[in-house]
């Protein structure tokens, strides 16, 4: 089954651009996914092709009209219809990587990208779309994001990545940061590869990644920590338990 990306931008050039390489890009040459980028501006219904309009109530910057964007959402559906709808926006939920392995597990998805101000706020009040940011930062248009967006579901689409456990030990996947990689030369610039990682322990090599993992975590990001603890000392029923 051909995983299916379509894409509303007032861009559509901008697409698939990085993700027509390396593994991607091979993945999308296999039909393993598909990129269909639409114009939201053929959307528009004035010779002018407007797409936007300025803020209600005053302030810098113009807003995406939720008339023409709609217009641009019910078409993305009927054409490829029970694809979930994620609109890029710094104000959505937060994306992680088990939303990302929950969409790269179904048929595909319609992103919808911002640009400007943002979308008309009754847009989403009357579409189902899902509205999700990757990061507590601006960037000009939501196209970045949805090449992140994509880029996180087509690595973990079958017979993308070589092995099917390649991922499995990735940050967040146990809700922790990855633990250190090493490689060739066995010393570098006075450095060497920690010697458990040379001893053939099986044992003793996963019991430092898990080590190294967790201290990794618990300094580099501590918001991660707190979930990790959190889960691991909550009770099933529920409730937390203070750690002795």
């Amino acid at each position: 089954m051909t995983f299916i990306a379509q894409v509303l931008t007032l861009y559509p050039e901008m697409f698939p651009g990085p993700l027509g390489l390396s593994i991607a890009g091979r993945a999308l040459n296999e039909g393993r996914w598909r990129c269909d980028p639409l114009q939201i501006r053929d959307f528009a219904t004035d010779r002018h092709r407007s797409v936007d309009d300025t803020p209600a109530g005053g302030g810098a910057g113009m807003v995406l009209r939720a008339d023409v964007v709609a217009r641009a959402v019910d078409h993305a559906a009927a054409a490829a219809p029970g694809l979930p709808m994620l609109a890029m926006t710094p104000r959505g939920a937060p994306l992680s990587q088990k939303r990302v392995r929950a969409l790269a597990a179904g048929p595909g998805l319609t992103i919808l990208c911002g640009r400007f101000e943002g979308f008309d706020e009754r847009l989403f009040e009357a579409r189902g779309i899902e509205q999700v940011s990757i990061g507590d930062y601006i960037l000009s248009g939501g196209e970045m994001g949805a090449l992140v967006l994509l880029d996180a579901c087509v690595r973990l689409l079958p017979g993308v990545m070589g092995a099917p456990s390649s991922g499995d030990d990735e940050s967040f996947e146990s809700g922790l940061l990855e633990y250190p990689h090493y490689t060739r030369p066995n010393e570098w610039e006075g450095r060497t590869i920690p010697e458990v990682l040379r001893s053939g322990d099986h044992a003793k090599i996963a019991a430092w990644r898990k080590s190294k993992a967790e201290i990794d975590t618990r300094l580099r990001r501590p918001d991660l920590w707190e979930r990790h603890e959190g889960a691991r000392v909550r009770s099933p029923s529920g409730a937390r338990h203070d750690e002795d």
